[in-house]
């Protein structure tokens, strides 16, 4: 019977449990751990609480999850309340599915400001994170400045563009809907290093911000290369532009009639953050332009006015004691996930902040072929006691673990306790989700 620990429960640990399945069938016991008492990762707290299509993929994971041989070990931190050696010594092979849960750092003067926000932070707040539900953005200046060119960077313009009404269907918890009800905001600035060609923005999202109610995007036809440039991208990248030309072509009637405007500057290359008593109160930015594909400087600057800064640049694993890490990257070290004998890592947690959701099946089911290989030629150990271990060291500290079972029981309180226009309202303190679980 091998013995498999997979520590972190989002898509990366259910697909590589769900390989696990597939490539032992009953002759293998996984247990999922995951530092929250709720699984599924950024599922629950990355996607956008609008994109509920999305989250539906979670269903898939339930199925894995409810097997007899695979179980969820919620409300562990493994690095404190369990060491990776303790499980090394347990478990037949200990995979890091960790994600990248934490912000890049911009590296700038005054990114200390009170109201400049890292995605994750800001995202962890809307998406009712425990770690950030107290964030408490200031809404309450006229412009606010987005970091990025990605779809993290669309999504919190998005949400900040809102109102009340289009959040209907959302699951976005209650504490950010009212603060964001409250918001003043008129102008939104994305900020790209780059141009139009470059950016790392998915048609579907770009689409959605042509249909807000109050806001209207905006793009300097300048900035656009000609049109006959776009034949040289993919196909996926050329619709993602052609967005961005009917952007530039919206008439000056149209936006006339909206309250709030979502501006793309692009080749603009933030300096440092502007601040007066401790605030944020706007960004130096340096104009740029392309060599070779790469952002220069020009020299020349200019100040956007911002009460609000959200830094849309990427994300990090966090180290673990114990565990080769790779600072550069922001990831564990590891050769095709391969990080020590018996120690792996799969998803962002092996690769970096890259990919979709879809992306981390594959790299689950490579890394259970590798398991195999390391087994058969005595490099990982197998024959290690696994469940029965844990659970003996998990009595002994009195740990209060939370099972899947017990997730469905905060499932099922939190759909309760949905708005009338809302699937759920997540619980965002752990102490209340352990009580609900135990009802």
């Amino acid at each position: 019977m091998r013995q498999i620990a997979i520590i972190g429960s989002g898509p990366a640990g259910y697909y590589t449990a769900e390989a696990a399945q597939k490539q032992w069938g009953e002759d293998v016991v996984v247990d999922i751990f995951d530092r929250l008492p709720v699984p599924f990762g950024l599922i629950r707290t990355g996607v956008a609480p609008d994109h509920q299509s999305i989250k539906g993929v979670s269903r898939r994971y339930e199925a894995v999850a409810l097997s007899d041989n695979v179980r969820f070990i919620g409300n562990v931190t493994v690095g404190e309340d369990v060491s990776i050696a303790e499980l090394e010594a347990m478990y037949d092979a200990v995979v890091l599915a960790t994600g990248a849960p934490y912000d890049k750092k911009l590296g700038l003067e005054g990114e200390d400001l009170a109201g400049v926000h890292g995605s994750a932070a800001f995202v962890g707040w809307y998406n009712g994170h425990p770690q950030f539900a107290g964030l408490d953005p200031d809404v309450s200046g006229g412009h606010a400045v987005v970091i990025g060119n990605g779809n993290v960077a669309l999504d919190v313009a998005r949400i900040l563009a809102k109102t009340r009404g289009e959040f209907a269907g959302s699951d976005i918890v209650g504490h950010a809907l009212d603060i964001l009800q409250q918001s003043r905001i008129e102008q939104i600035t994305i900020l790209g290093r780059r141009g139009p060609h470059q950016i790392a923005m998915t048609t579907k999202e770009l689409g959605e911000l042509a249909h807000l109610e109050r806001a209207c995007p905006r793009v300097d036809p300048a900035d656009l290369p000609d049109e006959g440039e776009d034949a040289l991208l993919e196909p996926g990248q050329r619709k993602s532009v052609t967005h961005l030309r009917s952007f530039a072509a919206i008439p000056e009637s149209h936006r006339a009639d909206k309250d709030m405007e979502i501006e793309f500057d692009f080749f603009a290359s933030p300096r440092r953050i502007l601040g007066d008593g401790g605030k944020v109160t706007g960004v130096e930015v340096e104009r740029t332009k392309l060599d070779g594909g790469r952002a220069v400087g020009t020299g020349e600057t200019y100040v956007v006015p911002a009460s609000l800064v959200v830094a849309c640049i990427g994300y990090q694993t966090s180290p673990i004691p114990g565990v080769p890490f790779e600072e550069s990257a922001g990831r564990f070290a590891n050769v095709d996930g391969r990080i020590l004998p018996g120690l792996y890592c799969v998803g962002w947690a092996r690769r970096g902040p890259s990919g979709t959701i879809g992306t981390n099946r594959p790299d689950g089911f490579s890394i259970i072929e590798r398991i195999v290989e390391d087994l058969a030629s005595g490099a990982a150990k197998g024959g290690k006691p696994g469940r029965a271990a844990f659970d003996a060291l998990a009595e002994q500290r009195s740990l209060k673990i939370v099972r899947f079972r017990d997730w469905q029981n905060i499932d099922e309180a939190e759909k309760a306790n949905a708005r009338e226009d809302s699937p759920r309202e997540k619980f965002v303190d752990v102490g209340a989700m352990i009580e609900a679980a135990k009802r």
